[in-house]
C-alpha cells in the first residue's frame, strides 16, 4: 500500500523535529547533558531524537519545549509549501488599547514586534537592553531621560534602555511602528514616576 499526501507530510514534519531541536540546543550552547538533567530524558534518547533514529512524542516534546523556552507548535512546524505567508497572533492589551503583533519567537536574542500604541500618559522606564524604533504611520513621541523627540514615517531611534525612557503617540491618534529589542528589553521595570512634559 502506498503512502497518501497526509503520510508523507506527517513523515518530513516529524522528520524536520530532530534537527529543529538540535539546532535550539546549539543556539543556547547546552550540552545533551545539560538538556538530558533539566528534562529528564536520558542523553541517548534526546541523542537519537535529534538524529531523527527515535520519533518524537508528546511526552517527550513537552518537557523539551519547556526546556527550550519555545511554543510546542514552533517544534513541531510544517514543512514548507513554497507559502511565504506568515501567520501572526495579534496581542490586544485591551487596558490601553494598544496592539501588540510579534514579528519573530526566537527566545534569548533580538525580538522583532510591530505595535499600534493608543495613546497614554508617559511613564519613563528602565530595562536591560536594547531598543531600535521605526515608525511607520502617526507620530510618535519619545522621551529620552530630559529629552524629547518627535518621529514622523520613516525615521528611526535607537537607544539604550538603561536610560530613563518612553515611547507613545505624539497627539490623540495611536501610532504604528515597528519595534526591536535586546533579550531583556521586554522585562520593563518601573523606576520613576508619571514624566512632566518638558
Amino acid at each position: 500500500m502506498q503512502n497518501g499526501p497526509m503520510d508523507d507530510e506527517l513523515s518530513q514534519i516529524l522528520d524536520s523535529i530532530g534537527p529543529r531541536l538540535r539546532a535550539l540546543r546549539s543556539d543556547r550552547g547546552l550540552t545533551l547533558e545539560a538538556v538530558a538533567e533539566d528534562t529528564g530524558i536520558s542523553v541517548s534518547t534526546l541523542s537519537r531524537l535529534e538524529s531523527g533514529k527515535r520519533r518524537p512524542t508528546l511526552d517527550l516534546l513537552i518537557p523539551l519545549a519547556r526546556t527550550h523556552r519555545v511554543a510546542l507548535d514552533q517544534l513541531v512546524a510544517a514543512p514548507a509549501t513554497g507559502d511565504p505567508r506568515v501567520h501572526l497572533r495579534p496581542r490586544r492589551r485591551e487596558r490601553r488599547g494598544d496592539v501588540l503583533v510579534p514579528l519573530t519567537q526566537y527566545p534569548g536574542r533580538v525580538q522583532v514586534f510591530k505595535q499600534v500604541l493608543a495613546p497614554r500618559e508617559p511613564r519613563l522606564v528602565t530595562h536591560a537592553g536594547y531598543e531600535w524604533l521605526y515608525v511607520l504611520a502617526g507620530e510618535l513621541r519619545l522621551l529620552l531621560g530630559e529629552r524629547e523627540f518627535t518621529l514622523r514615517p520613516g525615521e528611526v531611534a535607537e537607544f539604550d534602555t538603561g536610560e530613563p525612557h518612553w515611547f507613545g503617540p505624539a497627539g490623540p491618534n495611536a501610532v504604528e511602528i515597528l519595534h526591536l529589542f535586546g533579550p531583556h528589553g521586554d522585562q520593563a521595570v518601573v523606576r520613576t514616576g508619571p514624566s512632566a512634559t518638558p
